[in-house]
């Protein structure tokens, strides 16, 4: 079972296809585990098992019925859930914008640090120089 990955998850049409092909096979496993001869605990836990399937599958398909009872409301929770998402992704832009101004401002200051250091060595090496070039 492969689906395609759309912005919300994945391409709930292919979904559905794969649940009705997956009820269809259940209900054709279901019809010829009735007709097997056998009548062991196993052939009856087999049976079971594939009404249970069935069942559920059939189960699923009822809340999509129900939503499509009103478009309003899912076009609703669908304008929530976007404006969720972009505030969110605002306020991700936010936070990452204040924290590349800070690494930055790290990045400057101990720059600045950096400089200031190999400075005072340099003249710390100059002055060591001057006094040892007298020592001869």
């Amino acid at each position: 079972m492969r689906f395609s990955v759309v912005e919300s998850g994945y391409d709930r049409r292919q979904v559905d296809a794969c649940l009705d092909e997956l009820d269809l096979q259940l209900g054709r496993l279901a019809a010829r585990v009735e007709g097997a001869t056998g009548s062991g605990r196993e052939w009856d836990q087999i049976r079971l098992d594939a009404r249970h399937l069935g069942d559920f599958l059939r189960r699923r398909a009822a809340p999509a019925e129900d939503a499509t009872a009103d478009p309003g409301a899912a076009e609703r929770e669908a304008a929530a859930l976007l404006a969720r998402a972009r505030a969110e992704l605002e306020a991700a832009r936010d936070e990452a914008r204040r924290v590349r101004e800070e690494a930055y401002a790290e990045a400057v200051r101990a720059r600045r640090e950096f400089e200031a250091a190999l400075l005072a060595r340099r003249r710390h090496e100059a002055r060591v120089d001057d006094i040892l070039s007298g020592v001869r």
